[in-house]
């Protein structure tokens, strides 16, 4: 008798062989300029329940360019494997034709003259237009958004979440989990989950004092979708406390609480779950041993690594799906589900190509009346790239964007050494391409966006950086925190990332006099984004806009002050 195991394998092949994820037609199509829309959405419906998926959005309602990692390295058994797999590899693992719109929205060769052709990706207003073709196709579909939606620009920190509430509520999402929608403090957090007209999900989130779940957010909402009980459960991120300030939300605590993912699964299946669709902030590593280790997930909607794949991943009987991130794309999953059991999908994920997806009017008002009160400052022009200096973020080491702000660093607080956190969102601006204030913002929005002035022994700096390695490079995912490594300005060192923590980290090497760092000497250090409540210091977004406006055009080139050695 053919397993179910069976039955995903061979839905797996069949979605690559039909074009389920739809990348080689689109591609070529593209290629030629002769993609419309209908194309980009055509798919072939299938069973009885429909999911779209969107995730870690971080506050782009219009329109934006998005440069995807350039490394992206895997440590242990993940070396090799999606989402470790970039650039010609990736293309090559999934046929994608070089110079296609599908190599423009998934790999970062070639960006800047691809960007040139296919025009900007995301916006909220194309998002809908999707959203609104697949409910026309599916009309009971769950829309399901995975966290990170309230943060990361000018008018989200200015609104406290508002603007993009106001938004995400006209796409009339099912539920939502979370992640830095807690910087915005808990009691906004909790004005907000209180005035949602859907489900604030977190199954993790417990009361910090009794240790038990909050009361606040449910840990699953169940549905009833194409004559089948879906439950839906929340996984916000596990390790919020430690990478984001415990201060602003003491009353909670997370982690990722298997026994507890587990006691939830059955629970959910006693009171009659025929699927179980688990909405997830852990990232895509730990979501992989989340799966082999808690038996009874279907689905699961990955978030928070910011991970764009074509196709999902089977680990045992339970689906992932990763959906990127910036509104770049949507997931939609056709699940085909029998007897209480599912038995088959077809998955596609759709990339947000706004030249070609017609704006829906509606939610574009909605985007405009909530930036209107801050045109004029959005749109002031602070500087411009030369028409070398791409600005990106996304790599495990390296990002032209993070180059720039640790200049300004160095240079506005008169530093030896700057440190930059390995943050992922943020999008990418072109060569001879004006820099706005928004643009400044859309990389450096922060509630805690202090940029603090100290000394550091050199051995206090090693520590710094073998704690961040760790959280990037342990074998086991349940160790790692997502992001990337710590940017820095004014150092260069050598990293072994197959290296036990504590011995990755060598030839730490001050790039103004060449000299080794002593451990026993201070540097004066400059950076942001502390944890640490009471940190003292001007904005980081008034740092690096003063340090523009003086250099008025930009000229970064990518660094090579980082050796990695073991990739």
């Amino acid at each position: 008798m053919i397993s179910r195991r069976d039955f995903l394998q061979v839905s797996m092949a069949a979605t690559a062989m039909l074009g389920g994820s739809a990348y080689g037609n689109w591609g070529r199509l593209a290629a030629q300029q002769k993609l419309t829309q209908d194309q980009l959405l055509e798919f072939d419906t299938f069973g009885n329940v429909s999911l779209i998926h969107i995730t870690d959005i971080h506050a782009q309602l219009k329109p934006i360019y998005f440069r995807e990692p350039s490394v992206n390295l895997g440590v242990g058994p993940a070396k090799g494997h999606v989402p470790h797999v970039t650039g010609a590899d990736f293309r090559k693992m999934y046929g994608i034709e070089d110079g296609s719109a599908s190599a423009y929205a998934l790999t970062y060769d070639d960006f800047t003259s691809l960007a040139q052709g296919y025009g900007k990706v995301g916006g909220m207003d194309r998002v809908a237009t999707v959203i609104n073709a697949i409910r026309a196709d599916r009309p009971d579909a769950l829309l399901l958004d995975g966290g990170d939606t309230w943060h990361g620009s000018y008018t989200c920190h200015h609104t406290q979440g508002q603007d993009v509430v106001n938004v995400m509520n006209a796409l009339k999402p099912d539920a939502m989990t979370f992640h830095w929608e807690f910087t915005l403090g808990s009691e906004r957090v909790q004005e907000i989950v209180d005035g949602l007209p859907f489900a604030a999900l977190g199954a993790n989130i417990f009361d910090a004092e009794w240790d038990e779940p909050s009361e606040n957010f449910e840990a699953y909402k169940m549905f009833e979708r194409g004559g089948v009980k879906i439950a839906v459960i929340g996984q916000a991120f596990p390790y919020m406390p430690i990478a984001n300030p415990r201060w602003m939300f003491p009353e909670y605590s997370f982690g990722i609480r298997d026994e507890r993912m587990q006691e939830v699964v059955e629970e959910a299946r006693a009171e009659g779950a025929e699927l179980v669709v688990l909405l997830s902030h852990n990232g895509f590593d730990v979501d992989k041993k989340m799966a082999s280790r808690v038996k009874g997930i279907d689905v699961i909607l990955s978030g928070h690594t910011h991970d764009a794949v074509p196709e999902p991943v089977l680990v045992g009987e339970t689906i992932i799906v990763a959906s990127g991130s910036n509104g770049k794309f949507i997931s939609r999953v056709d699940l085909d589900v029998r007897g209480g059991r599912m038995m088959g999908f077809r998955h596609k994920l759709i990339p947000i190509l706004s030249d070609v997806i017609e704006p829906n009017k509606e939610v574009a008002t909605v985007i405009d009346a909530q930036r209107a009160p801050f045109k004029d400052q959005l749109e002031e022009v602070i500087g411009r790239t030369d028409e070398d200096s791409l600005l990106y973020r996304r790599g495990n080491f390296n990002g032209t964007w993070d180059d720039l702000i640790c200049d300004a660093l160095l240079s506005e607080r008169e530093a030896d050494i700057a440190l930059s956190p390995g943050v992922r969102w943020g999008p990418s601006i072109l060569p001879g391409q004006d820099i706005t204030r928004e643009d400044i913002w859309n990389v450096t929005s922060m509630s805690y966006g202090e940029a603090y002035r100290t000394e550091m022994t050199g051995e206090f700096i090693k520590v710094v950086l073998e704690d961040v390695a760790d959280n990037i490079f342990n074998v086991d995912p349940y160790y790692q925190q997502g992001g990337d490594m710590v940017r820095v300005g004014g150092l260069g060192y050598k990293i072994d990332i197959n290296q036990p923590q504590g011995s990755r980290i060598s030839d730490m090497t001050l790039l103004k006099t060449g000299e080794l760092l002593d451990p026993a000497k201070n540097y004066v250090v400059a950076g942001w984004a502390s944890v640490n409540e009471g940190t003292e210091g001007p904005q980081i977004m008034d740092v690096v806009e003063n340090h523009i406006k003086k250099l008025g055009t930009v000229n970064v080139t990518p660094r090579d002050n980082v050796t990695v050695v073991g990739a």
